[in-house]
């Protein structure tokens, strides 16, 4: 095989084998007026940020496992719009890691609503996962 070729086929290969990483599907119907914010979030968010009910898992459940581009976990944090659109607009809180409008207009606004309805409800809370509370609930108490 000609390496060109086998260079195309191994990254292929790759790409076909991360793109399914740290994510699951939407448990969302598609007809329901949420499915647009959950399908944005899982484009754009997913990987940093885990919540459930989008199948996503971008944050450790390991404190030794931490990485500094690991978002909240929104399965055990809730937001409300008006703290989404903020982070949106400014790179997260602490604006170090999260890019500035990685979604903006009507998309910023649907995963805002999305966020604000489903965040929080523990849907796939740490504790369940590994038995053992995650660094978003250790002391949360």
């Amino acid at each position: 095989m000609a390496p060109r070729l086998l260079i195309a086929v191994c990254l292929a290969a790759a790409a076909a084998l991360t793109a399914g990483c740290g994510s699951q599907s939407i448990e969302l119907a598609a007809d329901d007026p949420d499915h647009d914010g959950a399908k944005i979030f899982v484009e754009r968010c997913g990987a940093c940020h885990t919540l459930g009910v989008a199948g996503t898992q971008g944050s450790t459940f390991d404190v030794t496992d931490r990485e500094r581009e690991d978002g909240p976990n929104f399965d055990d944090r809730k937001e409300t719009v008006g703290d989404v659109l903020f982070a949106i607009q400014n790179g997260g809180f602490s604006g170090a890691i999260m890019p500035e409008n990685i979604v903006t207009g009507e998309e910023a606004q649907a995963v805002a609503r999305f966020l604000a309805k489903y965040a929080g409800g523990g849907g796939g809370d740490a504790t369940d996962k590994l038995g053992a509370p995650g660094p978003e609930t250790v002391g949360a108490e």
